[in-house]
């Protein structure tokens, strides 16, 4: 009788056990044997899995990322200065994970969901993994959307397409953050989700960056990640794989989303001072072997979905940082590599005040050209040409003395190009009011202003062609293309709209 009371409680209590959205599991523990520099050796957890969470004393999480035959390598996630060797450990059963859902728009956290601002406790609904595999190629489908960026030298000349991974590139205090600032911005009201990751940056440029979004309205479309210089490497080194485990979430419900590594030179650094610190063989520059998987890994996860697969898209924008404009250096070779494009952003042309700094002859988009629309490629091939002339011609004219009056003619309209790409920060333009002036530059009609009132003739184009041409302006915020008698109808518009600026009315 006794025996088969227990036979019905021990079944009655694995059904139970089989039930429950939390089975239950014995607890192993292990002992801390050394503490310092943001990580740990673990003794005892012998069967702890890679990128699983480690629980410390006062709640301090780690990841495990080396699984040794004798000790366990903790990366930790938190404050380590109370952690001391002797303490004891236990395994949380679960991988590194991050939070996900609606209510992480317009907040600002860190990789593991805590709170960083003052908006009060984050609801979410789900924590998904880090570290996910990246969509097949079956579930891929050709970038066939742009991305429009609001900025004139990047949307005509260097085309971003959704679901496209376009690396910014330059030294540092070239406007890299402000480019993709911008372009944040101006996904305000186009139905595209924004994700901004700072790994590594200090307080300050982080604070400026998201007083930005909100001074402009963004920030509600945007989930802000935030690893700072003064965080443990460990949480700078899982900050993206998070931010990209938060986008994903918008991905796999069939949206665009944007997001934005500042930078991965600061996380290629966080991961080579945890790898020298756990012991692993160092390579070229001491960053680790496996630095090139690092961020591959993570920039293929940025894809344009399927129909079948959702038809959301994924547009990485990674950031990286060259030391005096080498951009062949180890790090920014491997991004090169890894991404469909780079806007490269020169130190010269900062200086010279020809804001944003892009240089448009080493700058390149693989694969976004096929997204540009229609409207934009009809003026955009005329003038990279044109412009790369004038910057060839420009160059042999300080040493000539006399110049024939086709070069002549060739520099002064390359000047009026370059003008007409130089743009106020945080002031993106629609696709209308880019190509009007574009066409306007590249038929002539700006080559006999002045330098000086290049920017009033603009405003003048743009004003007058969309209050006296709303249709066509609409046609070109479709994508639709314009035939040739609904161009000459825009370059006669803007013919009047010059002639006012050079008569001063």
């Amino acid at each position: 009788m006794l025996e088969q009371l227990l036979d019905e409680t021990l079944i009655a209590l694995n059904q139970v056990v089989e039930q429950s959205a939390y089975p239950l599991r014995a607890r192993e523990t292990g002992r801390v044997t050394h503490v310092g520099g943001g990580i740990a050796r673990i003794k005892g957890l012998s069967s702890i899995r890679s990128e699983e969470l480690v629980r410390f004393p006062d709640d301090v999480l780690g990841v495990a990322i080396n699984l040794e035959p004798h000790e366990v390598g903790v990366i930790l996630l938190g404050d380590s200065d109370r952690l001391t060797a002797g303490i004891d450990v236990s395994a949380t059963g679960r991988e590194a994970d991050a939070p996900v859902g609606e209510g992480l728009l317009g907040r600002v956290v860190d990789a593991t969901g805590r709170v960083l601002d003052s908006g009060g406790p984050l609801r979410f609904k789900e924590r998904r993994p880090v570290e996910r595999p990246a969509p097949t190629i079956i579930e891929r489908a050709p970038v066939t959307v742009p991305l429009e960026t609001g900025i004139k030298a990047i949307d005509a000349l260097i085309p971003i397409g959704r679901g496209q991974r376009e690396l910014i590139v330059g030294d540092r205090q070239t406007g890299k953050t402000s480019v993709a600032v911008d372009t944040i911005i101006n996904q305000r009201n186009r139905g595209v989700i924004c994700v901004y990751c700072a790994i590594g940056q200090r307080g300050t440029a982080v604070a400026r960056v998201i007083n930005t979004l909100h001074q402009y309205r963004a920030l509600e479309n945007t989930i802000v990640v935030v690893a700072s210089d003064e965080d443990p490497p460990g949480l700078r080194y899982i900050t993206p794989y998070a931010a990209t485990t938060m986008a994903e979430y918008f991905l796999e419900q069939g949206k665009d989303v944007l997001i934005v590594y500042d930078d991965l030179t600061r996380h290629a650094r966080a991961y080579r001072e945890l790898s020298l610190l756990l012991r692993r063989p160092p390579g070229r520059e001491a960053y680790p072997g496996d630095i090139f998987y690092l961020h591959a890994r993570l920039l293929e996860r940025a894809a344009h979905l399927h129909q079948r697969s959702g038809g959301g898209s994924l547009t990485a924008l990674p950031i990286i940082e060259t030391q005096a404009q080498d951009i062949s250096a180890y790090i920014p070779t491997n991004l090169i590599s890894i991404t469909d494009g780079q806007i490269y952003l020169s130190p010269t042309l900062f200086h010279k005040g020809l804001l944003p700094a892009i240089d448009v002859g080493k700058s390149i988009s693989r694969v976004g050209g096929k997204a540009q629309f229609p409207a934009f490629r009809s003026v955009s091939g005329d003038l990279r040409l044109s412009y790369s002339q004038f910057e060839e011609l420009e160059t042999f004219a300080r040493f000539a003395t006399r110049l024939d009056e086709e070069t002549r003619a060739t520099i002064e309209h390359g000047r009026r190009v370059r003008e007409v790409l130089k743009q106020a920060e945080h002031h993106p333009l629609r696709s209308s009011e880019q190509m009007v002036v574009l066409k306007a530059v590249s038929a002539g009609l700006l080559d006999h202003v002045i330098l000086d009132k290049i920017d009033d003739a603009e405003t003048a184009i743009q004003k007058h062609v969309l209050d006296e041409l709303p249709d066509l302006c609409g046609q070109m915020e479709t994508g639709k293309k314009l035939s040739e008698s609904q161009w000459e109808q825009v370059l006669e518009v803007a013919r009047k709209a010059i002639a006012g600026v050079e008569d001063g009315s």
